[in-house]
């Protein structure tokens, strides 16, 4: 690695940066943290754009929804669990089942992972922040704005009623006259705003902000995986985005897209729908893999087995994904031609989520496993992972799906696969990474007893729900007569998920004593090999004080199990002329460039809020309102990029050279 020291000739830098130490509590130390420190009280809580009180805000938030959707799946299966159950009309179990599926997929799943990649991206990428922190800023807002856009509805008793999966012509105008439609439309195309920059910002951020000798081979899994789901996202998004416009453009201008009374095509929703919702799958999963591949092995004792199969089968997970969607089509009288493809696409797909499985197993198997409660919550999602991926390569096999497409076995797999592979990694990783958050432990027993009952309790709650399916039990009916032979299994159904609740609050309970008695953690508690864990634990405002040279894809074990490799951890590039980053080559992340990141904005804020008032005033037609909003987000736009000086690039080295030979 001697070619990427501070002092090689091969920099391209504008301007060499001074190298050498930075003694933590010196006075050149002191004012880079003034540099980038946030102001103090509710202005810089408000105009923060550091990426780890957005990572932890997209965490918390992200939790509050689990929460609610939580309660709103328990209610359900108190109406469940008997029949002729009359604890809902239907009117409100269809609000109540639809606006849970949003909640858990949409305001859960993806951005309680985001929050993740917010937080550990440039620590575990050596870098100081992410590529663009004010449009991470504008992410969270909009995604909170979002939310509670789509909430304000509930109280009204205006809430979406046609399913997470919104199909016409149920829902049109013909036959849902009520606003509830347009509540979804119109929040589901801000929501994807929200994930569209986002998503952007990871891509650019893992091309321009790695640490000098991060090359591409080195990248920990999480990278990968939620470099895959940004790429999706920006794939995917627009064709829901553009379906959901479509039909709003459909219940209020009277278009026809989607109405088959005058030319229209139904199946072009489910088709647009599914395009973006079975990639979305592996959005919610990839990165909750990618949390699992690269703490698992702290507990084992040794690096992952297979690094480099899996980081390709991440990679071939997303793009077959993109060829499955009709699988969710089958009975709609596709094609044969097409059911082969797509059916043989649904099972091809196994084959790249079996390496990943075979690499954890393998690295457990090989390793010294330390049975704490992280190791614990992973060693459940893979069981998880693989009772969830069998049910899903059964529904691949066209008879089969016939025979249970909207049945409750679909429901089964569902969870197994949205909740079961990404709620366990995420309490994993909460647990695994909240010495880094906080500088605390949390509690070893409670952690457990919280694992033991969640688990015992999902499987308790879900598994049956395949019985229910195998039994002709039809999705979305909210109550049964009780002569169908269903009545067992909903209520083991039932039981099952309030031991599952029971589960989750205990780890609530466990997080909120550890907050405010937990011991103090140190800087790596478990021993860790990746780059977060060689800062102080809450890592310092600049994350860095002088930029890493990595060696190895664990510099922290190097000593260990990586023979001639040398790290550089505590000696390299001071940047400190303002909040100053280092930018790299895209593929072997040589040093390129130096960065100036802009400091806290409230434009984010101001634009997240004008925007979100937008769509009120489209909801409520409101048309002068909504041009107000169209200027008012044109305003902060200006704001957000006018010129600032403390932003200026230096010139590149071929400028200055071909002035001074002018001279």
């Amino acid at each position: 690695m001697a070619d990427l020291a501070p002092n090689s000739p091969d920099l391209r830098l504008a301007r060499r940066p001074e190298t050498g130490r930075m003694p933590q509590g010196s006075e050149r130390e002191q004012r880079l943290r003034e540099l980038w420190e946030s102001l103090p009280g509710w202005r810089g809580w408000l105009a923060t754009v550091d990426h780890k009180r957005i990572g932890l805000r997209y965490i918390v938030t992200a939790f509050v929804f689990l929460i609610v959707g939580g309660v709103e799946a328990l209610i359900m299966r108190i109406q469940l669990a008997q029949p002729n159950s009359h604890l809902l009309s239907p009117e409100q179990y269809n609000q109540l089942f639809t606006m849970h599926g949003i909640t858990m997929i949409f305001l859960y799943a993806l951005p309680v992972l985001s929050g993740f990649s917010n937080y550990l991206w440039p620590l575990v990428l050596g870098a100081r922040d992410m590529a663009f922190p004010r449009l991470n800023a504008l992410s969270y807002w909009v995604f909170l704005f979002a939310g509670l856009f789509l909430y304000a509805s509930f109280p009204l008793g205006q809430a979406p009623d046609a399913g997470w999966f919104n199909y016409v012509p149920l829902a049109s105008l013909e036959y849902d006259t009520g606003p509830n439609i347009d509540v979804y439309a119109l929040g589901m195309v801000l929501l994807g705003i929200s994930t569209t920059v986002g998503s952007v910002n990871f891509v650019i951020t893992l091309l321009r902000m790695r640490a000098p000798g991060m090359s591409i081979d080195r990248l920990p899994i999480l990278v990968w995986g939620t470099l895959t789901a940004s790429a999706a996202n920006l794939l995917a998004i627009p064709s829901v985005s553009l379906a959901f416009l479509m039909l709003w453009l459909d219940r209020q201008f009277g278009t026809h897209f989607f109405d088959v009374g005058n030319a229209g095509r139904p199946m072009l929703w489910q088709h647009l729908f599914w395009m973006f919702g079975h990639p979305w799958v592996y959005v919610v999963v990839l990165p909750a893999m990618g949390i699992v591949s690269d703490a698992l092995p702290t507990f084992c004792r040794r690096p992952l087995v297979g690094y480099t199969p899996v980081a390709i089968s991440t990679v071939a997970t997303m793009m077959i994904g993109f060829v499955v969607w009709i699988h969710h089509m089958f009975a709609t009288g596709i094609s044969p031609l097409a059911l082969s493809f797509f059916g043989v696409a649904s099972t091809l797909i196994s084959v790249p989520s079996a390496v990943v499985v075979f690499a954890w197993i393998a690295t457990i198997w090989l390793g010294r496993p330390v049975y704490r409660v992280p190791f614990l919550f992973f060693a459940g999602f893979v069981l998880l992972f693989v009772i969830g991926g069998v049910s899903g390569v059964m529904t691949a096999a066209v008879p089969f799906d016939w025979q249970l497409t909207d049945t409750y076995f679909v429901v089964a797999h569902l969870h197994y696969v949205l909740l079961g592979i990404n709620v366990f990694p995420v309490i994993g990783g909460i647990y695994y990474w909240f010495p880094k958050f906080t500088g605390k432990m949390t509690s070893e027993p409670l952690g457990k007893l919280s694992f033991w009952i969640s688990f015992i309790g999902f499987n308790l709650g879900f598994f049956p729900m395949h019985i229910s399916g195998l039994l002709g039990m039809p999705r979305r009916i909210y109550t049964y007569p009780a002569d169908m032979g269903w009545n067992t299994t909903n209520m083991i159904t039932t039981i099952g998920s309030f031991v599952l609740a029971v589960g989750i609050l205990i780890f609530l309970i466990d997080i909120a004593i550890s907050l405010r008695r937990g011991k103090p953690a140190g800087d790596n508690p478990w021993d860790a090999a990746s780059l977060e864990w060689s800062v102080s634990s809450p890592p310092p405002s600049y994350n860095f004080a002088v930029v890493p040279v990595v060696a190895s894809r664990n510099p922290l074990w190097e000593a260990r199990i990586e023979e001639g490799a040398h790290s550089t951890l505590d000696e390299g590039f001071l940047l400190d002329h303002g909040r100053e980053a280092l930018g790299t080559t895209s593929l072997d992340a040589r040093p390129d460039i130096i960065l100036r990141t802009p400091s806290d904005s409230y434009a984010p804020l101001l634009l997240g809020i004008s925007s979100a008032l937008l769509f009120v005033a489209m909801l409520l037609h409101a048309w002068i309102a909504t041009g107000v909003m169209v200027v008012a987000c044109g305003v902060s736009i200006v704001v957000w990029l006018w010129p600032e000086r403390l932003l200026i690039q230096r010139e590149p080295d071929a400028v200055e050279d071909a002035g001074a030979s002018h001279e």
